[in-house]
């Protein structure tokens, strides 16, 4: 009696048999089948199932040309199961540029953020808008530092998205604070255990310019 061989599954990885109606399929055609009528027998290898078995060369008319239906069943699937060239594989992509891209733009504020602390100079000018000859002291550093720097420049100020140059006052502040926050932590963990007292006042210098002094005092046990 003429039945299914289990050896054309090595020859045909395409091949699909189902015991139960004791039919054989093309998994490629089933999931990708282009719809161009009744090429390479139809529905055979889709939906009906393909039994006759001493027809074994249907197999090969079924396959077809080049660029039979089948070949681009087959082509498609490929690419499915091509990892480089999964949807997976090409948002990670994307996302690990975005992230190097969001790192830069980030570092440059927070340097910016940086210089401008240490020196005790005001962050925001009187006006900030595009058409301003001096938009404070924050965006022309930014600026200033986008210029000196290819990368940085690609992904600050007008080559990022408007909502997301990180610029705005409440992000500066926000690094401040993170700043702070920081250094509050570094200071307390040095400290360790001792007992401390932080005395904060304010004094006016030889220009009559009011400062800020910080003393910190504490007793190692």
């Amino acid at each position: 009696m003429r039945r299914f061989n289990p050896t054309w599954f090595k020859e045909y990885k395409w091949l699909e048999y189902s015991k139960e109606k004791d039919a054989a399929y093309c998994l490629y055609c089933y999931l990708f089948k282009p719809d161009i009528g009744n090429q390479a027998g139809g529905e055979t290898f889709v939906t009906e199932g393909f039994s006759n078995w001493k027809k074994k060369e249907k197999f090969e008319g079924h396959v077809g040309a080049h660029n039979s239906a089948h070949n681009q069943a087959r082509q498609k699937c490929e690419a499915l199961l091509n990892h480089k060239q999964s949807i997976i594989t090409f948002f990670d992509k994307q996302s690990d540029q975005q992230k190097m891209i969001y790192r830069t733009r980030l570092n440059a504020s927070v340097d910016c953020i940086r210089f401008l602390q240490q020196q005790g100079l005001a962050f925001r000018g009187h006006d900030e808008s595009k058409g301003s000859s001096n938009q404070g002291n924050f965006r022309e550093l930014l600026r200033f530092l986008a210029t000196h720097n290819e990368e940085i420049d690609k992904v600050v100020l007008e080559n990022a998205h408007e909502n997301h140059q990180m610029i705005a006052p409440y992000i500066q502040k926000d690094i401040t604070n993170a700043a702070a926050s920081e250094t509050i932590d570094a200071i307390l963990k040095d400290l360790g255990e001792s007992s401390f007292a932080i005395l904060v006042d304010e004094s006016c210098d030889i220009s009559i310019k009011e400062q800020l002094a910080i003393v910190l005092r504490y007793v190692d046990k």
